[in-house]
């Protein structure tokens, strides 16, 4: 028994090494070899949406939330199993964490190394004026408005929801190729209350490559954060340039829910840069919003707030050193791009 263990471990390293050279080497061609990155995304990182995703998507349930917890009933049964062991324990865990970086990597980590959003879409970013920043805010606000006087359902239906996010992605992808292709149904967690306490909306599984949101939080959020995490199945993995997208897909809609849902987020955004530049014109964009959207607004910081905290400050922090160690120099600072896509997209409009 004994011969079979050492030579079982032995495989165990060798298996480990593997998969963190192969992991490095990826790394390494995505950050310094041009164009790397865009063609994985083009080429081998579709495959991965078409096969993993597919096999993912086909489960009425988030594999990653079930498989987390399956996982650490694992470790912990073993760890206490072996707990005399410490170095058969060691190895087993460099195993698993060298095979969850290797697949981090492949799902995920270099498509932070391609080519932005934006040089695919033909928009011109650029610095903007303060009066097309204030004609932009003023856009967004009539269309609240309108469709706050279409009236919306009162309850969000979840099954209708994931479906139309997939269909918002798809009509976006006639327009821009890129995006075009599979994209599996995101899925709510069940344990929302996981994401509501680190603050988050959403997260895309590089381990599962699905896209989870978080049920519990107000509706208005959810629409343009499905199409957000979806977006990441397509390999854009800039958080600004997934905002975009999301709202991109979500104006698109023919639902009503999709549509507020994109243009009350791209107001917050937008409006939160006129308070910047100029609060007097700040003051009025918001005198002229529905009441209706003001009621979700004060729900909507009602209930993060519930959940401000340690656990939050930590996951914030965790959240801003990982896109800094993934080419997102500024951090979840980042964020604040997606003013000047949208300006690019109203220009182009």
């Amino acid at each position: 028994m004994g011969g079979r263990s050492r030579n079982q471990d032995k495989r165990l390293i060798a298996a480990s090494a593997l998969m963190f050279a192969i992991s490095l080497l990826l790394q390494i061609l995505a950050r310094k070899v041009p164009g790397f990155g865009d063609w994985y995304a083009r080429r081998v990182y579709r495959f991965m949406v078409g096969s993993i995703g597919r096999l993912s998507g086909g489960f009425p349930f988030a594999l990653v939330e079930a498989g987390t917890c399956l996982l650490i009933l694992y470790v912990v049964y073993y760890a206490f199993i072996h707990r005399k062991e410490g170095k058969k324990i060691l190895i087993r865990a460099v195993f698993l964490v060298t095979g969850l970086f290797l697949l981090f990597t492949v799902d995920c980590g270099i498509n932070y190394y391609r080519k932005p959003f934006s040089s695919y879409s033909g928009l011109e970013v650029r610095l903007s004026s303060l009066e097309e920043l204030k004609s932009l805010c003023l856009q967004l606000t009539d269309e609240v408005n309108r469709i706050c006087r279409e009236g919306l359902a009162e309850e969000t239906d979840l099954k209708s929801l994931e479906k139309e996010s997939v269909k918002a992605m798809k009509r976006l992808g006639e327009v821009y190729p890129e995006l075009a292709g599979y994209y599996p149904p995101p899925k709510p967690l069940l344990w929302s209350y996981f994401f509501s306490v680190q603050q988050l909306c959403g997260q895309y599984s590089p381990f599962t490559v699905e896209a989870t949101y978080n049920r519990s939080m107000p509706d208005y959020n959810i629409p343009h954060t499905v199409c957000h995490e979806l977006s990441h199945l397509r390999g854009f993995m800039r958080e600004d340039e997934a905002n975009f997208i999301g709202y991109l897909a979500c104006i698109g809609s023919d639902d009503n829910a999709f549509r507020y849902s994109g243009n009350l987020t791209g107001w917050i955004y937008a409006t939160n840069a006129l308070a910047k530049a100029d609060r007097e014109a700040y003051a009025e964009v918001c005198g002229l919003l529905s009441e209706k959207a003001w009621a979700d607004l004060r729900y909507n910081n009602e209930f993060w707030g519930k959940y401000e905290g340690k656990t939050a400050e930590v996951s914030n922090r965790m959240n801003d050193t990982y896109l800094k160690l993934n080419n997102q120099s500024d951090g979840v600072a980042s964020y604040g791009r997606m003013v000047d896509l949208m300006l690019a997209y109203a220009r182009s409009k």
